[in-house]
């Protein structure tokens, strides 16, 4: 130990006793220094100075009218972009902003198209395009520019996009509020119309009741009539009986009536659900005439298709049935015209379904649909959409008339039977005419009835479901609650669909400039480089070693080199803080730890050096390289290859920029306890390795050095 201390006290006097020693140590603390300030002076704030990056920026929209009102769009772009100054948007013609880019007078190009306008309209069509910015970037300029660009034109389609949503938000929530206020006008419609179906439920037993006595009626209309025609030639002894069967008869003639009047709203329940279906299968039509569209999806959607058009299919042949019943009691077959559309829509739904079925037989093996099915089917759908809103349209104007009026016929016939009888008497010759007809007539009642019978199950079904529908909403929803919400105010509700989310950012220990960041990495980068200028300009090697120990040497030389990568810790530390004013939390332990990291790197390399001389240089700056990739002093380890993500546990810089990155930004004891504790047993570990084999490797290296300076071509 004594030794160790006369060698480092001899290298003291021989520093200090030398003028031009001097000069090349103090250099030597001093040099690192500029080599941390420069580099984080330089990159103190890279982003706030993005004003200077040229982005070439060109409209050539030809603008758009839609709904009446001329719009264009790109114009609006480059008004706002004349406005921003995070880049320097240059606005220029296509022509040069293409030459620009590609001789870096531009890093990168935005060019708005012609048709951005027609196609960011097409929102309000059938046939959506989205509108595209052209955005071209020269990469071989900067590495990081790109970056700054891409991120300007994403910002730029994003405010774009936001501020279309708002628009469109806007005219949707308008609407809303417009069908708010109507709600609110016609609520005692509304709530008429409830109480009525709740009338309607109430009197089903009532009705039910009605036609139970219509065909008992019915029944016993017939065997009069039966029994009159069987005894035709005692009609003489059976007049005084004409007042009790006209009675009968009147009474049928009432019930009839009113049960056949149960047709109308049956015919138009029936279409409506018709219309409903045809929608939904327009639908999933639109869903097949997508682009790209996978056959699995395509199989799936003509499955649902298949159940959708046999049920409008059915709906339509009982809607024929019932209209065909009812023509056949009018003499001027009113319902003819109205029969001939429902067939013609039944026509087209089997069409249909016969398209889905070899579309369906096409997608089985996994092709693509044949486009002409597609085609055809998409007409046929349109046609049958088309014809069932001009039926459901004119229901009230053509159909509840014509239905009317074969009642009214099949009344008037079934009347006049009754006429001829009440006048048989008088008319006894043609009373066999008069019961063969009347028999047609109750012959036709007691088949309408029995369809009415069959079918008062569901509709009273439907009615008791419509009533318990109206009754549950009630429960739980109030309607003036809806009308309430509907009639909100709409550009506030548009500004919350356009950003439904506001990002709430919370900084922990923030750090005020990119430089600052950046100076835990650069500081222990210059000490490292620190390190490497003494063993460059200074010799590890005593003249007299022979007279000492090797680990004599080793310590004693090693605490010269320590002394003086010391002062250049504390040289750099107070630089960043006062001269260059980086930012830093915690100012005393900042310094402290410089010189930790000073005191660990120059064992390590002074070792390196003393051990394998030469090539021991070589190797702390193949150490050097490896820690700028592998320690994530710039970038995030995660991002970088598994060679270095491996490697980075193992490095010294990995520790030494972690605490010195806590101490910047707000320092959390544990993590620097740790790093200090792992630098620390790197150094012990080096020291022991250049204590207990300095002697054994530097004669191995010794031998390789003096071969080597035999070729005249290093020191």
């Amino acid at each position: 130990m004594k030794n160790t201390v006369y060698i480092y006290t001899r290298d003291l006097k021989r520093i200090f006793t030398n003028w031009a020693m001097i000069i090349i140590v103090l250099t030597l603390m001093i040099l690192p220094s500029f080599y941390a300030w420069f580099n984080i002076k330089a990159s103190w704030d890279p982003y706030g100075r993005t004003e200077g990056i040229a982005i070439a920026v060109t409209s050539e929209d030809e603008g758009s009218t839609i709904r009446g009102q001329h719009v264009n769009v790109g114009k609006d772009i480059i008004a706002t972009l004349k406005k921003n100054k995070t880049l320097g948007w240059t606005f220029v013609s296509k022509e040069k902003a293409d030459h620009g880019v590609k001789h870096g007078d531009y890093y990168a190009s935005i060019v708005i198209p012609k048709d951005f306008s027609q196609k960011l309209g097409t929102v309000l069509q059938d046939r959506l395009e989205k509108p595209v910015i052209i955005y071209k970037v020269n990469e071989k300029i900067n590495a990081v520019a790109p970056k700054i660009t891409s991120k300007g034109a994403s910002s730029l389609t994003q405010q774009i996009s936001e501020k279309f949503v708002k628009t469109a938000n806007g005219a949707i929530f308008s609407v809303f509020n417009e069908l708010g206020i109507t709600l609110q006008r016609d609520l005692p419609t509304i709530q008429q119309v409830e109480q009525r179906i709740f009338e309607l439920e109430n009197r089903l037993p009532e009705i039910k009741k009605v036609i139970n006595e219509a065909n008992d009626t019915t029944q016993k209309a017939g065997a009069i009539v039966s029994k009159a025609q069987a005894a035709l030639p005692e009609v003489e002894r059976l007049t005084a009986d004409d007042a009790q069967m006209t009675q009968q008869l009147n009474t049928f003639l009432t019930k009839s009536d009113e049960v056949l009047k149960t047709a109308e709203p049956t015919i138009n329940e029936t279409l409506q659900r018709v219309q409903q279906r045809a929608l939904g299968v327009q639908e999933l039509k639109n869903q097949l005439m997508e682009k790209d569209i996978a056959p699995a999806e395509v199989s799936a959607a003509a499955e649902q298709l298949k159940v959708q058009l046999t049920k409008q299919i059915a709906d339509t042949g009982e809607i024929l049935t019932l209209l065909t019943d009812l023509n056949a009691l009018s003499q001027q077959k009113v319902l003819s015209p109205v029969i001939n559309d429902v067939k013609n829509v039944n026509g087209l739904l089997q069409q249909q379904l016969s398209d889905v079925n070899d579309l369906q037989q096409q997608t089985k093996n996994g092709d693509a649909p044949d486009s002409s099915v597609l085609d055809r089917f998409s007409s046929r759908t349109d046609q049958a959409v088309s014809k069932l809103n001009t039926l459901t349209n004119s229901y009230s104007s053509t159909i509840v008339p014509a239905v009317e009026q074969a009642i009214k016929e099949a009344k008037d016939k079934t009347a006049s039977a009754n006429s001829l009888l009440e006048e048989a008497n008088k008319s006894m010759p043609d009373v066999s005419n008069v019961l063969s007809k009347t028999a047609s007539g109750i012959l036709l009642g007691q088949q309408e009835l029995a369809k009415i019978t069959k079918d008062f199950p569901r509709i009273e079904q439907n009615v008791h479901n419509i009533a318990d529908k109206i009754r549950k909403f009630q429960r739980k929803e109030n309607i003036e609650d809806i009308i309430n919400l509907l009639k909100n105010d709409v550009q506030k509700e548009s500004d919350f669909f356009a950003k439904p989310v506001l990002l709430k950012e919370e900084r922990l220990y923030p750090i005020p400039n990119y430089g600052s960041a950046m100076s835990p990495f650069y500081t222990t980068l210059c000490l490292w480089v620190g390190a490497l200028l003494l063993v460059s300009i200074l010799s590890v090697e005593v003249a007299d070693e022979e007279r000492f120990k090797s680990y004599e040497v080793y310590l004693g030389r090693l605490l010269t080199f320590l002394s003086i990568a010391l002062v250049q810790a504390f040289i750099v530390t107070l630089g960043d803080l006062f001269l260059i004013n980086t930012y830093v939390v915690d100012k005393v332990p900042f310094i402290f730890l410089g010189l930790l990291c000073s005191f660990v790197f120059m064992t390590i390399v002074y070792t390196l050096v003393a051990i394998f001389g030469n090539a021991g240089k070589a190797m702390a700056i193949v150490l050097l390289v490896l820690q700028l990739s592998a320690a994530g002093g710039t970038f995030p380890i995660q991002v970088v290859p598994a060679f270095f993500q491996a490697l980075n546990p193992f490095l010294p810089f990995t520790y030494a920029i972690s605490m010195m990155r806590e101490v910047v930004g707000g320092m959390l004891a544990d993590i620097v306890r740790k790093d200090v504790t792992v630098l620390l047993c790197i150094w012990l570990g080096v020291l022991l390795v250049g204590i207990f084999l300095h002697k054994p490797l530097s004669k191995t290296s010794a031998k390789l050095t003096k071969k080597a300076r035999e070729s005249k071509l290093i020191h």
